[in-house]
């Protein structure tokens, strides 16, 4: 599921980004209901871990409006 997709985006939640390159560790994976990812096409391997939020946030903002 990408971070446009996201349903659970209508109630509060908490925002969880991953480090740069590594993602989430195992277990702040499992206690997290539901990841979502970025689509990236092109060349970036990662996004700045600022960066991700600042996506996530602005689409976020996009589907409660």
């Amino acid at each position: 599921m990408t971070v446009a997709d996201l349903e659970l985006a209508s109630g509060p939640f908490v925002l969880v980004v991953g480090s740069e390159g590594k993602g989430l560790g195992r277990l702040v994976a499992d206690t997290c209901d539901m990841l979502v990812t970025i689509p990236m096409p092109g060349r970036a391997e990662s996004l700045n871990a600022g960066v991700a939020a600042g996506i996530a946030l602005y689409e976020i903002s996009r589907l409660r409006a």
